[in-house]
């Protein structure tokens, strides 16, 4: 037997459980190795039957005295009873419907059982407790306790010691997959070290052999934290090393110097009607230090919702130009694009040129004068060739001084006469293959232009560093002087009407309301209504359009009437999106009923009422960027949540929401109640599925950072391949 044998071939796994294995990713031996327990019962210690208390959880090891099946008198069920003795006292122990147990355990064997102690009419007894013969091993062995740990043998696997449980899939029990790996532990002693001894030794660390055994078949306590800290150690390590490699990497390249342009960015801001935040010079100026540098900068700009990060942007992107390079400011969605590209324009037009460019989109701001004065020209969702063309030209040949747009920036066709400065916005992984493309199109001799990523969910600095530890970090925390905080109420049902009411105030009063409508499929419907899932993910265009178009027939033709009632969904046209948006803007609708589609991006002064429904449906963090969406004026705004769940947990989380205001402590709380997957989304899925560490093990991720920092790649070009090796398996780019 190998590690790369498959479990088909293992004893007592037919076709059936091959098949439900391969639903846990379980094919060959080596999977087996590294499918984790996620929690254990400890069954270390047994007990003396006389000492047994009614309620304890305990084991004990005794000799079968007697064992038969009879059926109940009540319900025909089998039923096996057995007394079992040791030296002090016996004990009765009843399983239900298993007479095959009775042919297991015979009299005259020595078990260990495993369960809660009851009392009946007749004494103390153990119902249906895990149960495992105790295993006679050879004279040699038993001399040699050392021989049997070498050989990967485990005396008791289901009691009498930690016993590991698994994650399972239908069809497949705890004690047939602990019987799968029992047969294959002794392999865990072929597994190849990765490690060099040095940083074994210096991180305390013990060898992958002895953790993979370890954590499936503990000896005691210390054996398993051992294990943990090894095998997280190895999940958290792989993001430090690739970081590392990313970091050296960019090193190695040449940036153009974007030298401070100290009196014309200090007139720009005299020129801003508001104040700078102290958060957000701090972080301007980390951003123009990095790209004086002659190596490019790679940082991330942090930023809570409605902090101030694009004026934090124009201006670094403003200081590029004076230095006579252009600069690119790309968004993930169109709607996010035209929204930056409005806002720098409001900014910067009167002294850079600003063009946008979308896939289905262009626009321009042409120099007239000098200094150049900028004119927005806008062009319809099919632009016509010469218009684009013309743009083109005027990226290719730096008339164009900054350019907003989406991914389509990245397409053959776009080239620029010297780019200096690039800002990704909501995309911390820009990848690879992305950075050289635009290194290649950057037209300054080779060099790489510096990149800023920048986002509006909030990530904690412990979370961030391990999960980007190639980027710099800037944070913005805090908020514009004028801003009022948002207030919210997690609504009971018999006071929807209430809101209602509510709402309707504000309309009159001339403010604007978001309506979210949770994304729920048919799919969905069959699932625990109480379980909390952020259902976009699994969601088909159909219904989510069925669910918007429901809320808005409700709204409008029974709840406001009187009112002007809007909707937008992710199956209407880019055109269609855009009008909706414009005429939302423009004060020409009252109530948008919409999805996540203005999670992020979306910037309505004028709006003062965010509605939630199915609020249980959405992460924290997700949460948050909706409440975003209002609150961005002097007028005093409010979030409204409403849920159907009667979940403890789910409410318990809304009620924390409703309370906090910080985006950043929402996020340590979702990370530590749903997992990084389920806040962040499946993005990065592949970054953050551990198997065993969190964001919990700052010790480790500290220990992870530290080693990996300034590690020699040539010296040790195994850790290179594993971390290639890993990047193939998440699919990264």
């Amino acid at each position: 037997m190998k590690l790369t044998t498959k479990v088909s071939q293992l004893n007592r796994v037919g076709e059936v459980l091959a098949r439900r294995l391969k639903h846990l990713g379980i094919e060959t031996v080596e999977d087996l190795l590294f499918y984790y327990p996620f929690r254990y019962e400890d069954f270390s210690q047994s007990e003396q039957i006389k000492k047994l208390k009614e309620g304890e959880q305990v084991t004990v090891r005794g000799k079968v005295e007697l064992i038969a099946n009879k059926r109940s008198p009540r319900k025909g069920k089998i039923i096996t009873e057995a007394v079992v003795a040791d030296d002090a006292d016996r004990l009765r122990v009843v399983w239900f419907g298993q007479p095959f147990i009775a042919k297991t355990i015979h009299v005259g064997d020595t078990v260990f059982l495993s369960g809660k102690v009851s009392r009946d009419m007749f004494g103390l007894v153990m119902k249906s407790p895990s149960y495992e013969k105790e295993k006679k091993l050879a004279k040699q062995h038993l001399e040699d306790i050392s021989s049997q740990q070498k050989d990967g043998d485990i005396e008791q696997t289901h009691t009498g010691r930690l016993v590991p449980i698994y994650s399972l899939t239908a069809g497949i029990t705890q004690k047939q997959l602990r019987f799968l790996i029992s047969q294959v532990i002794s392999l865990s002693s072929t597994l190849e070290e990765w490690l060099p001894v040095e940083i074994l030794e210096g991180a305390d660390l013990i060898p992958i052999q002895d953790a993979v055994k370890a954590i499936h078949f503990p000896e005691d306590r210390t054996d398993l934290q051992q294990a943990k800290k090894r095998l997280k150690f190895d999940e958290l390590f792989i993001l430090q090393l690739r970081a590392e490699m990313i970091r050296q990497s960019i090193k190695r390249e040449e940036a153009p110097k974007l030298v401070f342009q100290e009196t014309l960015i200090k007139e720009f801001v005299q020129r801003l009607p508001f104040t700078l935040t102290n958060a957000q010079k701090i972080a301007t100026w980390e951003i123009l230090q990095d790209i004086q540098k002659s190596e490019p900068m790679n940082r991330l700009l942090e930023g809570d919702v409605g902090s101030g990060k694009t004026v934090v942007a124009a201006m670094c992107l403003y200081n590029a130009v004076l230095n006579g390079y252009q600069g690119v400011l790309m968004a993930p969605t169109e709607i996010l694009a035209k929204q930056h590209f409005e806002s720098i324009v409001s900014l910067l037009g009167e002294a850079c040129a600003v063009a946008l460019l979308t896939g289905s989109e262009t626009g321009n701001c042409q120099p007239k004068a000098d200094p150049p004065r900028a004119e927005k020209l806008e062009i319809g969702e099919k632009t016509k060739k010469g218009k684009r063309a013309e743009l083109l030209k005027f990226v290719k040949n730096g008339t164009a001084n900054i350019i907003v747009g989406t991914h389509a920036l990245l397409v053959d066709e776009v080239k620029f006469k010297q780019l200096g400065l690039v800002i990704v916005d909501e995309q911390h992984r820009f990848g690879v293959e992305q950075r050289k493309t635009i290194r290649e199109k950057s037209g300054v001799g080779g060099m790489t232009p510096h990149f800023l990523s920048m986002t509006a969910t909030p990530i904690p600095r412990s979370f961030a560093l391990t999960l980007y530890g190639d980027l710099d970090l800037s944070i913005i925390n805090q908020m514009p002087a004028n801003r009022k905080p948002i207030q919210t109420r997690l609504v009971d049902p018999h006071q929807r009407e209430k809101a209602y009411g509510f709402i309707r105030s504000q309309v009159k009063e001339g403010r604007q309301v978001f309506v979210i409508c949770p994304l729920i499929s048919k799919e969905q419907g069959t699932r625990n209504k109480e379980q909390d899932v952020e259902p976009s993910r699994l969601l088909s265009l159909q219904d989510e359009r069925k669910t918007v178009m429901e809320e808005y027939e409700k709204l409008k033709n029974h709840v406001f009437p009187d009112l002007r009632v809007g909707y937008l969904h992710g199956k209407m046209k880019s055109a269609e999106k855009d009008v909706m948006m414009k005429q939302f803007a423009a004060g020409e609708i009252d109530i948008l009923v919409s999805t996540s589609v203005v999670e992020v991006g979306v910037n309505i002064p004028n709006a003062s009422v965010m509605m939630i429904e199915g609020a249980e449906r959405f992460g924290l963090a997700q949460l948050h960027q909706f409440r975003g969406r209002v609150g961005r004026s002097e007028y005093q705004s409010y979030c409204f949540l409403f849920t159907e769940s009667q979940s403890d947990s789910s409410r318990g989380r809304l009620e924390f929401f409703e309370k906090t205001l910080d985006g950043f402590k929402l996020a340590e709380y979702d990370l530590n109640t749903r997992g990084p997957g389920e806040v962040y989304g499946t993005s990065q899925s592949g970054l953050m599925n551990f198997r065993l560490a969190s964001m919990k093990d700052t010790a480790i991720i500290k220990l992870a950072r530290d080693t990996a920092r300034g590690i020699d790649f040539e010296k040790y070009p195994l850790l290179k391949e594993k971390v290639k090796e890993w990047e193939g398996r998440v699919h990264l780019e």
